[in-house]
């Protein structure tokens, strides 16, 4: 699929990226290059690969799944800066 400068011109503008006209042609060729490449990776055949978490193996950690009350309202509210009747307290930003 070929991007042509006009398809250059509104991704650019999508993305906030503001791009001098004489370089959108240049900005298309490397966009149809990417989506090319991407094409090129779909004729890749990944039936029977199973998903990987990264290059290298390893185990996530697992961590015992139990419901408690959490009890710790004190602990987490003595780093506030500011706390009034168990709540954190922040300046009022609307006037």
């Amino acid at each position: 699929m070929a991007i042509d400068t006009d398809t250059a011109r509104r991704v650019a503008h999508l993305a906030r990226i503001r791009v001098e006209e004489e370089r959108l042609p240049a900005l298309a060729e490397e966009l149809s290059a990417v989506l090319a490449f991407m094409e090129q990776l779909s004729e890749v055949d990944t039936d029977g690969v199973e998903p990987m978490t990264s290059v290298t193996p390893m185990n996530l950690k697992r961590r015992a799944d139990e419901i408690t009350d959490g009890d710790r309202q004190g602990d987490i509210l003595a780093n506030a800066p500011d706390a009034r009747e168990g709540f954190f307290a922040v300046p009022k930003v609307v006037e």
